[in-house]
């Protein structure tokens, strides 16, 4: 079970994951909780270890006591007595120890991917105690266990890889017992350690990929990504307020949708669950009585060709022309050399006789990347670009979909178009500011008339009452 920063952002919210789990341990489910940093935390360490780098210590050590302040107060709402004071001792030291480490990070100037991860891994430390100590409060055995200690990955800082076959030994040597006790085996996400015990983290949204990794090593019966929403969406709700709740996906539509934005999932979650056949669910932590989405590795399919629509936004198209060398032996391989060089990751290709077009998140290489391709083809790089994606197993059986999906959004500028490359995915690129009209009318072409043993018919009447 995984719960997101939403679901323990503060008193209130810890009391109610503790209610669901409770509710499923009185079920006579054994379970392990995974859980995310309280909301907004990781970006205020993140915020505390730049201005550390940059020497301003004053500001490192102000948003570090800020956050000490939330930990505390939330802990006094949570808990009394001498399990109240314990707990705040152990705040206390925490702090006591990030205070040191950005004091260190400030005297040296320099702050490095390794250090950066020992700072961002204080949220997931200081949430994991607290919720471990809220479920003992509650008569539901919970036991912390540092992540640390079980999630063992390689020294790639920032984005670490997991050694499967080292993590599935330490969880059955150190959460199985738990588990067989009778305890409820509490950890953070996101943090991992080397072989070496050197602190690492698996990257943004990497408490998911946690749960999965635990989910996968333990070979759970499930694996509940516990967050603030009522499950995958036909669509993003803030785009389209009578966006539908799939009700179920299937493992390749779902890695589809969150590899190309769709922000319920991190991409790499779903991998250790297809693996060994773990059904996935995407549950609300705010409405625990919702079915949730399931995602299995088949899954049902319905009168639209489609399942969700997501967006990604803040690509860039690089076009790089070279007309005679184009079919050239190697020049592809050239190419794409330069991005590994820089580890910057394709989203989409185009090919003609003459160019290749390339779309990828803008980030700040992109300029020295251009000029090295310069140097074996002319470049012209264009930023402000979306990708829309529709995603859905049925796309193969329809025939003229693809006139159906441009016919929608006819009155939008389509610059790049994919869909060979996979059978269940139909991308373009369109400019940024055309992304909401876009979707919105792809929506109501597309699910205008639900189809109800797939999408949640109810969800949209609610949304249409709140509206």
């Amino acid at each position: 079970m995984k719960f997101g920063g939403t679901s323990v952002e503060d008193a209130p919210a810890m009391k109610r994951t503790a209610a669901i789990v409770r509710g499923r341990r009185e079920k006579g489910l054994e379970a392990v909780v995974v859980v995310s940093a309280m909301a907004k935390v990781t970006d205020l360490l993140l915020s505390a270890a730049a201005a550390a780098g940059r020497g301003d210590k004053a500001g490192a050590l102000a948003i570090g006591a800020r956050l000490r302040h939330r930990h505390i107060d939330t802990s006094s709402t949570l808990l009394d007595g001498q399990r109240c004071v314990r707990v705040q001792q152990v705040l206390h030291q925490e702090f006591d120890a990030l205070d040191d480490l950005l004091r260190g990070i400030a005297a040296v100037g320099e702050l490095t991917p390794r250090t950066n991860d020992l700072v961002v891994s204080f949220g997931e430390r200081l949430s994991s105690k607290m919720m471990a100590e809220t479920l003992e409060h509650q008569g539901l055995e919970g036991v912390h266990v540092d992540a640390r200690t079980c999630i063992i990955t390689d020294a790639s800082y920032g984005k670490a890889v997991p050694q499967d076959a080292a993590i599935e030994a330490k969880l059955a040597e150190i959460v199985l017992p738990l588990i067989q006790a009778g305890k409820t085996p509490v950890m953070g996400g996101f943090i991992g350690s080397t072989a070496d015990g050197i602190t690492t983290t698996l990257g943004r949204g990497g408490s998911d990929f946690t749960a999965s990794l635990v989910g996968g090593g333990m070979h759970a019966g499930a694996i509940e990504i516990w967050t603030d929403v009522n499950g995958i969406m036909t669509t993003d709700p803030r785009i389209c307020p009578d966006a539908l709740r799939v009700k179920t996906i299937s493992f390749e539509e779902a890695a589809e949708l969150a590899y190309f934005g769709a922000k319920v999932l991190h991409p790499a979650t779903i991998l250790p669950a297809v693996q060994k056949s773990i059904p996935v669910w995407v549950l609300n932590s705010r409405n625990a009585e919702n079915e949730g989405t399931k995602i299995t590795a088949m899954a049902a399919r319905c009168a639209s060709p489609f399942k969700s629509i997501a967006a990604k936004k803040r690509l860039t198209i690089i076009d790089v022309v070279a007309s005679r060398m184009l079919m050239s032996h190697g020049y592809l391989k050239a190419v794409f050399d330069v991005f590994d060089k820089y580890k910057c990751a394709i989203d989409m290709v185009s090919t003609s006789e003459v160019s290749i077009s390339l779309t990828v998140d803008s980030n700040q290489q992109l300029p020295e990347i251009c000029a090295e391709l310069a140097k074996i083809a002319d470049v012209k790089m264009e930023g402000h670009k979306a990708l829309v994606c529709l995603v859905g197993e049925d796309i193969r059986g329809h025939n003229g979909i693809a006139g159906q999906v441009f016919s929608a959004i006819s009155h939008v500028n389509v610059r790049m178009i994919s869909q060979g490359a996979s059978e269940i995915n139909m991308s373009f690129m369109i400019d940024e500011e055309d992304v909401e009209e876009a979707v919105r009318s792809l929506h109501n072409h597309f699910f205008a008339n639900p189809d109800e043993t797939v999408f949640d018919v109810v969800n949209r009447v609610q949304l249409e009452s709140k509206a």
